[in-house]
């Protein structure tokens, strides 16, 4: 059984947006395949069965596009990595696992376009001579399985999937595959764990999918939202999109804005964006008149901001770098000067204590000790010297672990410390209730009744 169509996409578009992956969301039933090509869809593909797959390579590599899933790898480097000479079958895999903290751009692209995302398939899958795709969805997105496997049925109704694409020889089968809600099949060698049917714990690399991916075979693994950037970028050519963005990252993103906002949604805009302009006029500034205290550009994984840092500052990857955080996967977090810096930082730490796999040490057990001791300063039983004790836990779990996860909960946490020492101070002159010493166990004789303590 298929689900019914989503809603009409109802948030209107802001004036300062640049609507190109967005552009189909407000349309009428736009998850079907009819309006998909009432409105330009599978042109792109068509366009790019009529090029040779160094052709399309080259295309992607102009166009400056980086990977929309947070590391923000340029994507027409990974794809040129696969090599297409190998004897071994070629993959595509999609990773829909979106669970960073703050982002559901992905769901959207999902969602309300779900053609686009198997049009940048079938383009990828050309370039690399790949014959299977899947898609990895994350266990909380159910109902967007549907309605991908829906348009997958549509796609192989018209002949966009299957044997002998459109008459060119070109063979490529799509499928869907659910995780099971752990955050850590997000990272892409856990992923490939997870959809080769073992635990989704990371891998060592080297090697990297793109030589040793899916099955031990290459494998081109990138986000959603790049994904359906391809089409564009074949469609209206490799410049055109990088003059879109800055110098080294183009195109458009799509932004979530969260927090202390008066109007936060998901918006498509492009990459350089000035900060000052997302906060007070696409989010339409901070609810009552109150200042900008802190920023999370993407994600919560990424390094804290103070209001400070962000003047003068753009939404791109190299902007970023140089104040010491990530534009990550465009999960911005607003907070105004009422939010509570111990309080982020515990929340943040009990995510990444909860959805650590547990397979390295550092972040197995640095997660627990460090949420421990935040709840310990939330609760206002901190001592003074173990505050310097956080940022020193958090700084020796980086670069320890076998995926970024580790990284992620360090991260946010040594800049919270660093930026907000003050706030951690505070909370040493708390007035908190004394924890009574637990009393001796009563000793039950008989089993209790049925209902009790059952």
């Amino acid at each position: 059984m298929f689900a019914s169509h989503p809603p009409l996409f109802s948030n209107p578009p802001h004036p300062r947006e640049v609507i190109m992956l967005s552009k189909r969301f407000r349309l009428p039933n736009s998850a079907s395949i009819d309006t998909f090509l009432a409105h330009g869809g599978y042109r792109s593909f068509r366009k790019a069965l009529e090029m040779t797959a160094d052709e399309i390579i080259a295309e992607v590599k102009t166009s400056n596009l980086r990977g929309r899933g947070g590391a923000g790898f340029p994507t027409g480097l990974k794809m040129g990595f696969v090599p297409r000479n190998s004897p071994k079958p070629k993959y595509i895999v999609v990773n829909a696992d979106e669970s960073e903290p703050g982002t559901c751009k992905d769901r959207l692209l999902m969602e309300y376009d779900p053609h686009s995302l198997l049009e940048g398939m079938l383009i990828a899958a050309r370039a690399i001579d790949a014959k299977k795709g899947y898609i990895y969805i994350r266990g909380e997105y159910r109902y967007l399985i549907h309605i991908l496997d829906r348009a997958i049925e549509e796609a192989y109704r018209h002949g966009y999937l299957g044997r002998n694409i459109l008459g060119t020889g070109m063979d490529f089968d799509a499928y869907t595959h659910s995780g099971a809600g752990a955050y850590e099949c997000g990272e892409e060698s856990a992923l490939l764990e997870s959809l080769e049917g073992k635990r989704g714990v990371p891998r060592i690399k080297p090697p990297f999918p793109a030589q040793v991916g899916a099955f031990q075979c290459p494998t081109m693994l990138s986000n959603v939202e790049t994904f359906c950037s391809i089409p564009y970028i074949v469609e209206m050519g490799g410049k055109a999109y990088a003059d879109l963005g800055v110098e080294k990252a183009g195109g458009t993103k799509l932004t979530c804005l969260t927090g202390h906002l008066n109007k936060p949604g998901v918006y498509e805009l492009p990459l350089g964006f000035p900060v000052d302009q997302l906060i007070h006029d696409v989010g339409g500034g901070i609810p009552g008149g109150r200042k900008l205290k802190a920023f999370i550009p993407g994600g919560s994984s990424c390094p804290v901001l103070t209001a400070k840092e962000c003047e003068g500052l753009t939404m791109d990857y190299d902007a970023m770098a140089k104040r010491g955080t990530m534009l990550g996967s465009g999960g911005v977090v607003v907070m105004d000067e009422s939010t509570d810096m111990v309080k982020v930082a515990l929340r943040i730490m009990r995510f990444y204590q909860h959805e650590s796999c547990g397979w390295c040490i550092p972040c197995r057990e640095g997660t627990t000790w460090l949420r421990k001791m935040l709840q310990r300063f939330d609760e206002g039983l901190g001592r003074r010297h173990e505050i310097a004790m956080i940022g020193e836990l958090a700084k020796n779990m980086l670069g320890r672990t076998f995926c970024a996860l580790g990284d992620a909960a360090a991260l946010p946490t040594i800049s919270i410390v660093e930026k907000f020492y003050d706030e951690f101070e505070r909370k040493l002159n708390a007035v908190s209730a004394p924890v009574p010493a637990p009393g001796p166990f009563p000793v039950l004789n008989d089993p209790p009744p049925l209902g009790v303590g059952r």
